[in-house]
């Protein structure tokens, strides 16, 4: 089934589409950085390369003159032969998966010889803060803070501290001081910050925002935890220690 919706919009003389604003800037970056740049396609163009590629034979005409699509009757197999892989196989365990499998492995069992104060750093996203865009919003911001950093009960005892204290959490790489919740609902050795908090760097220019309370998990987070196979960061699962933040 194929079916090509025109835009709902129609863009005015003064306005650009997304891929348009991409294109500017994408050129402006590299006249300024002395590189090369060539200007992405119209998405019709696009898609029109596409449709030449592939197997059905359309064109965007035909599209065109189908509002309501076009039935290109049952799907056919085809993964077979659009694998890429040497062995013409579904790589289920390949070699670097393997090797980061046996990396796992190396990091549970060090586990064992870790500092027992230490606890595990997880993040949180919450409806009305999911991203630091939303804490400009007067609207999102209203009603009991929402920045603590949450601490099961059994490790503030451990640690002396108390629901609602100013504690200072530190990583390896990092060290930021907020106000501790206690929060039975939370593994033990485990706390947690909230995404998206921390509008007081410099540069930061957000009105409602930069008044708001909490820091930013980033400074907390190693750069050197890496996911080997996808490349991708470790966000959760740092290691920090809390305790009573030292008065200034």
């Amino acid at each position: 089934y194929a079916r090509l919706s025109p835009p709902i919009h129609v863009q005015a003389a003064d306005e650009c589409a997304d891929w348009q604003i991409a294109n500017r800037l994408a050129s402006a970056l590299a006249a300024a950085t002395g590189r090369e740049w060539r200007d992405l396609p119209a998405p019709r163009e696009l898609i029109q390369a596409g449709l030449a590629r592939g197997p059905s034979g359309l064109t965007l005409a035909d599209l065109d003159a189908a509002p309501h699509g076009i039935d290109l009757g049952p799907l056919q197999p085809s993964l077979l032969r659009r694998l890429q892989t040497a062995s013409g196989n579904i790589e289920c365990a390949p070699p670097p998966m393997l090797q980061e499998l046996e990396r796992a492995r190396c990091c549970f069992a060090s586990v064992a010889t870790e500092d027992p104060t230490l606890l595990r750093l997880i993040g949180r996203r919450e409806l009305r803060n999911n991203n630091s865009w939303m804490h400009n919003a007067a609207r999102l911001i209203k009603g009991k803070p929402r920045h603590q950093l949450w601490m099961h009960p059994d490790d503030l005892r451990a640690r002396g501290l108390l629901d609602g204290m100013r504690v200072q959490v530190c990583s390896k790489v990092g060290k930021v001081v907020t106000e501790v919740r206690a929060d039975a609902d939370l593994m033990p050795g485990v706390v947690s910050l909230p995404h998206g908090y921390g509008h007081t760097g410099p540069g930061v220019r957000l009105t409602l925002a930069g008044q708001l309370a909490g820091v930013s998990i980033n400074d907390l987070t190693d750069p050197s935890l890496l996911d080997g196979a996808s490349g991708n960061a470790a966000l959760n699962g740092v290691p920090v220690s809390v305790a009573a933040a030292v008065a200034d």
